[in-house]
């Protein structure tokens, strides 16, 4: 298969009435400045939604894929505004909670104009999806799933979202469904370097497709390599790893489809960064929608490194997330080269 079959080839629902993929996760309403320089001196604010794991559900929903989010909100305009953006964006969020004694978590988002990161301060501390708990996981919906995404921010935001992010995995494994995790550090939400290391690697020891950056690869294993990264992770029982390397691409290895893989993606050139938040969501997003299809490995990593060159191009945390026709443009090019 060419990379310019990707259309011909796309089979976004399996039969039944499970989603395709299913995800946990924490979202906030996201407010960003008006103008560049420090959060204090900004006079208006933009309405956004933010949230891994609901980057990664947007992404997967503009390319066609039956997706379902589960989380708990309160019974706010925040929620009601979550949950209208998602609804637009095809995400079904049917598993979401709002409870009228719990608040949605939101934060304040700085604009840059030069490629580094924006400030950003966020009120999350005992919000809603930090409350949520293993009993609130609707185990037959899950196990209906084809797929299971998860990420390690919800797990970092206290104690009982980590043992709710324990439990998916265990039922989406226990149901033979593939899993994916993007460790997506946030080391200020979690008691101690080591406190994170143990969790996040427990929860990568779960998933079948692992996604790291090199950075957050080095704090999580000891190893300096993406080589080093995947065979820590592959020792552990994951089936593919795939390292990212910013700029320079990605690495991966593992094994797919009945064969031994290993090799290096380049990334694609960038004109101007505008802001990096979400690129490794939409990197997750190329990655998981590739592979479900049955891909070659290179050619989801090719596509994840295409999808999140296109999210640091554009203000927001999934704005620059293609639909299926933009993806379809894409891959024709490619596979005309």
């Amino acid at each position: 298969m060419t990379l310019a079959d990707s259309s011909a080839a796309f089979a976004p629902a399996v039969s039944g009435a499970g989603p395709d993929v299913a995800l946990f996760g924490e979202a906030m309403l996201m407010l960003i400045a008006d103008r560049p320089g420090p959060l204090e001196h900004a006079q208006a604010f933009a309405k956004r939604i933010a949230g891994a794991e609901i980057n990664v559900a947007i992404g997967l929903s503009r390319l066609g894929f039956k997706v379902g989010w589960a989380s708990r909100l309160g019974a706010d305009s925040m929620a009601r505004y979550l949950l209208a953006a998602l609804a637009g964006e095809g995400v079904d969020c049917s598993r979401v909670v709002c409870d009228a004694s719990q608040r949605t978590g939101f934060l304040f988002k700085g604009r840059v104009t030069d490629g580094s990161d924006p400030e950003v301060e966020y009120h999350r501390k005992g919000a809603a999806a930090s409350l949520m708990v293993p009993a609130d996981i609707d185990e037959a919906w899950l196990a209906s799933a084809r797929h299971l995404h998860a990420t390690g921010v919800f797990p970092a935001i206290s104690a009982q979202s980590l043992a709710t992010a324990r439990h998916s995995l265990a039922v989406a494994r226990a149901a033979g469904r593939t899993i994916s995790f993007d460790p997506n550090l946030r080391p200020s939400l979690w008691p101690s370097p080591e406190a994170m290391r143990e969790a996040l690697n427990g929860l990568a020891a779960q998933a079948d497709w692992v996604l790291p950056g090199l950075a957050e690869g080095t704090l999580l294993t000891g190893q300096t390599t993406p080589e080093g990264v995947a065979r820590f992770y592959l020792a552990q029982g994951a089936k593919l790893v795939v390292v990212k390397l910013g700029a320079d691409g990605a690495y991966y290895a593992g094994r797919h489809q009945g064969a031994d893989v290993e090799g290096h993606v380049p990334g694609f050139p960038v004109a101007e960064v505008v802001d990096t938040v979400g690129a490794g969501d939409g990197f997750a997003v190329g990655v998981v929608s590739a592979l479900l299809e049955g891909r070659p490995v290179a050619d989801a990593v090719r596509r994840a490194c295409w999808i999140g060159a296109r999210q640091v191009q554009v203000l927001g945390d999934s704005e620059g997330l293609p639909t299926r026709a933009e993806l379809a443009d894409f891959e024709r090019e490619v596979g005309a080269r």
